[in-house]
């Protein structure tokens, strides 16, 4: 299996039976990633030498506006889409094989952790990959040391309070938090006239 089939049968949502092509073909791929985040992660780089590697990580073009702090790091990274102006702080982790999808205008805090694989619980098939999309709406906030769980969409302008683990949606327009998260108010309750 080739890189672009196993990004379709992830895409699809294609359980990744362990021991199969699909897990070979994302192994290797994740060999990639793990070279470039080494890269990444040594030494000083300025800014655009950060996105240069981060484009080569995803596989796609990253706008001049897009910061990211190291250390970074992705299992796979060419399932990751940035927007424009989105912030990634240090020490982020992303299991993006399942797809990452970051909107524009995001702030991402220090030692946040998007998942988007999760295992059978059937230990007969516990090695079998089950991948889940994470989409993160325009200007969203995630605090720091958020985890974001497999599946999960948080709306736009919404804000994942520090420590937060978000395992459902999150409405656009909210604040939450907790673990598991829990949307305690809106942001407009917070913006003055």
């Amino acid at each position: 299996m080739n890189l672009n089939e196993l990004l379709n049968a992830l895409d699809s949502g294609e359980i990744i039976a362990g021991g199969s092509p699909g897990h070979a073909a994302m192994h290797e791929a994740s060999q990639a990633s793990l070279r470039i985040a080494g890269e990444l992660n040594t030494g000083y780089h300025p800014p655009a030498r950060v996105r240069a590697l981060l484009a080569e990580l995803t596989g796609s073009p990253i706008d001049e506006t897009v910061t990211l702090f190291p250390p970074f790091t992705a299992d796979f990274g060419r399932n990751i889409r940035l927007g424009k102006r989105v912030f990634i702080n240090s020490g982020c982790r992303f299991q993006d094989q399942g797809g990452i999808s970051i909107g524009d205008d995001c702030l991402i805090g220090h030692n946040v952790v998007i998942a988007t694989l999760q295992h059978d619980v059937a230990p007969s098939r516990r090695s079998d990959l089950i991948p889940s999309p994470v989409i993160i709406g325009r200007n969203v906030w995630l605090g720091a040391n958020v985890t974001v769980l497999p599946g999960v969409s948080i709306g736009d302008d919404s804000v994942i309070g520090a420590g937060s683990v978000v395992t459902a949606d999150v409405p656009a327009g909210v604040i939450a938090l907790g673990s598991p998260a829990r949307v305690v108010r809106a942001v407009d309750e917070y913006v003055q006239g």
